[in-house]
């Protein structure tokens, strides 16, 4: 477990651009990670800094009424779930969620409460929250991978 105080959002941008380039440089695979935080909290705006650091170049908007925001890049797929809006989980399955988890794809999960048992299992789990004008982020590992990217991005903050 680590944390982090982000003190506005242009630094919760530049640390899902440095996970992008840990996941990138150091774990060269996909992983998942699951976002929870009150809305409003900076899920999107973290996932919006680790798209852009994948390399992509247009908006990255939030999949609130989409579900999911694919990106095409070079090498890799990211994939921006927001299930916030989900009215039923079986929605999932008929999206064919389980072919979104490879080793090519990074996927984030805002709300990964509402598809609990049809996700795959998190390599990172992240927290945020506020703490007055600023954000608190946790980062909970759940994987051999999830290790290698916080441990990357850790290197990142403490030099």
């Amino acid at each position: 477990m680590a944390q982090l105080s982000l003190i506005d959002e242009a630094a919760t941008v530049e640390c899902g651009n440095q996970l992008a380039q840990a996941v990138k440089n150091k774990v060269k695979q996909g992983i998942t990670v699951y976002l929870n935080g009150d809305l409003g909290a900076g899920k999107t705006t973290f996932t919006r800094g680790f798209v852009k650091g994948m390399g992509h170049k247009g908006n990255v908007k939030s999949p609130t009424y989409t579900l999911v925001e694919p990106y095409e890049l070079e090498g890799w797929h990211v994939y921006h779930f927001d299930l916030y809006r989900l009215a039923d989980p079986e929605e999932l399955e008929f999206m064919g969620i389980r072919d979104y988890f490879n080793s090519q794809s990074c996927c984030f999960i805002e709300w990964p409460e509402k598809g609990y048992g049809l996700l795959a299992k998190p390599d990172l789990t992240i927290n945020i929250a506020y703490d007055n004008e600023q954000r608190c982020v946790s980062f909970e590992v759940n994987s051999t991978l999830g290790e290698q990217a916080l441990s990357a991005l850790m290197e990142y903050y403490r030099s």
